[in-house]
């Protein structure tokens, strides 16, 4: 029988597009059981990068084993697919009380926004973009990724924005509306009447360890590179020089860097790659884990130390060196990058390794 047979609730419908956002969408259910029960429907829209997909597919998992619903979408499966994806869901947006979502920047989940009629709507975390998002909302702007912010609209942009400007008046406060976030991560800004509630971990700890800790050090990996804002030459010098000075023997990919990057990487460091099947931070709480955790700017800084907390395990952050960023790169990212670092709690911090 399901853990959660027997529940009622008002039909909660969460949309996630990553590993991390379901498994924010659990945490938030798990904070919030006696108000979700039974009525979590989970709609996976499916990306098309294998090692994103194959993490969904196991966090699916985990979200069947705890009594939730999980529909998978092909929603990038062919130029066809947002139609029949949107079409297909629009009958189950109309209908639920509560909206769930992961990522207020994907262009798919703003169009979702457009059609549903429910008067609550939560965001969880989608990493450290959901500092950025608060803070736009707060301050009334239009909804950017941060690296992607400084640069000028693309017509792709501009044909959006109808639908953007839409999705943020949605996700804006009213009469007949709440917003509710759920986030591990810091805020400078609130909007007014947005409800903040702390991401504490709580059902991962309850679900996985407490590890086993061995005695060197492992690093996590960044896509900053792939998102065009660190230099890769100047990357893999970091890494290299992290490895050396801290004794790290693993290095855990992130779900988004290329294989001739990981390749190389592994050859010139002599570092183990690992492509972990599941978010970090359930692979830390499983174990085994280092008892140091090295990491560049990233989400895992402001995650790991909620997620192994009563462990002895330390997560060291390196700050990202100004010169290690493209030509390309937004003139906000040392500021954002430098904000992750900055306000990270129970975190050890690097200064910036020299990378030649």
């Amino acid at each position: 029988m399901s853990p959660r047979a027997g529940n009622t609730g008002p039909h909660t419908l969460a949309f996630v597009e990553s590993p991390v956002q379901l498994l924010n969408v659990l945490e938030w259910a798990h904070a919030h059981e006696h108000t979700v029960g039974a009525g979590l429907t989970l709609v996976v829209l499916s990306p098309i990068d294998p090692m994103t997909r194959g993490q969904l597919r196991r966090m699916a998992e985990l979200a069947r084993e705890d009594g939730h619903e999980v529909r998978w979408e092909e929603a990038r499966g062919g130029t066809a697919a947002p139609f029949h994806t949107i079409g297909g869901l629009a009958g189950l947006l109309r209908r639920a009380d509560r909206v769930v979502l992961g990522d207020p920047f994907s262009r798919y989940v703003q169009l979702l926004l457009t059609i549903t009629k429910a008067r609550d709507l939560v965001v969880v975390d989608d990493g450290t973009a959901t500092m950025e998002f608060v803070a736009q909302l707060a301050r009334g702007e239009r909804l950017v990724r941060w690296h992607r912010k400084g640069g000028r609209p693309g017509p792709r942009d501009l044909v959006f924005a109808p639908v953007s400007s839409a999705a943020r008046k949605r996700l804006t406060p009213g009469e007949h509306r709440a917003v509710e976030i759920f986030s591990s991560m810091p805020m400078d800004e609130t909007p007014d009447g947005v409800k903040v509630t702390p991401n504490t971990f709580a059902w991962t700890r309850d679900r996985f360890g407490p590890p086993r800790i061995t005695k060197g050090a492992d690093m996590v990996g960044t896509s900053l590179v792939e998102t065009g804002v660190v230099d890769g030459d100047r990357y893999l010098e970091a890494v290299r020089s992290l490895a050396r000075t801290h004794g790290a023997t693993r290095y855990f990919a992130h779900r988004r860097e290329s294989a001739d990057k990981l390749h190389r990487l592994a050859v010139e460091t002599g570092l183990e790659v690992v492509r972990p099947d599941l978010p970090l931070e359930l692979i830390a709480r499983r174990g085994p884990i280092g008892r140091t955790i090295l990491s560049f700017p990233s989400t895992v800084v402001h995650t790991l130390p909620l997620a192994l907390s009563g462990t002895q395990v330390r997560v060291a952050v390196c700050d990202i060196d100004p010169a290690w960023l493209t030509e390309n790169a937004s003139p906000r990212a040392q500021g954002f990058l430098s904000g992750v670092t900055g306000t990270a709690r129970d975190v050890h911090r690097l200064s910036a390794v020299t990378a030649v």
